[in-house]
């Protein structure tokens, strides 16, 4: 039987311009004293950010495989507030707070319930395969302003 759309992994949602990526703590998000391993936080992070930007409209994939580079990251600053545990679920909220001509700036918590446990600054800057930073294209500035200004990206 091929996949059906139930059986596709989840991208998060938006709530007005917030994303919200659900994530459960398995075993292997933890270390020996049960709580989650501090470099997972940022796995997290990563995989709401590139679900974010992908229901905004941005392919990085093809971008990349077109030869026109990627984003990476080129600033983080990261607070840990209190520690997850197995079977946790928890929520990465991200938030679009500054665009500029080759970065973005995405303010991300970790949630479980309404308790921060992680919160980091993060800069994508866009590079070219050469590593130097390059310009966004238009339409992506576009759909983040859109996003920023008027909450306007729906679930």
């Amino acid at each position: 039987m091929p996949p059906s759309s139930q059986d596709q992994p989840t991208e998060g949602r938006f709530v007005g311009s917030e994303h919200r990526f659900p994530v459960r703590v398995y075993l292997e998000d933890t270390d020996l004293s049960g709580v989650v391993y501090h470099a997972n936080y940022l796995r997290y992070m990563e995989r709401a950010r590139s679900d974010f930007l992908r229901l905004v409209g941005v392919d990085q994939r093809a971008f990349n495989d077109a030869g026109e580079g990627a984003y990476v990251v080129s600033e983080l600053n990261i607070r840990y507030k209190r520690p997850a545990k197995l079977d946790d679920v928890l929520v990465v909220v991200s938030i679009l707070t500054r665009i500029r001509a080759a970065s973005v700036d995405i303010q991300q918590r970790v949630m479980m319930g309404d308790q921060i446990l992680s919160e980091a600054d993060v800069t994508a800057a866009l590079v070219a395969p050469s590593g130097r930073p390059r310009r966004q294209p238009s339409e992506w500035i576009a759909a983040f302003e859109a996003l920023m200004v008027r909450g306007t990206v729906e679930e």
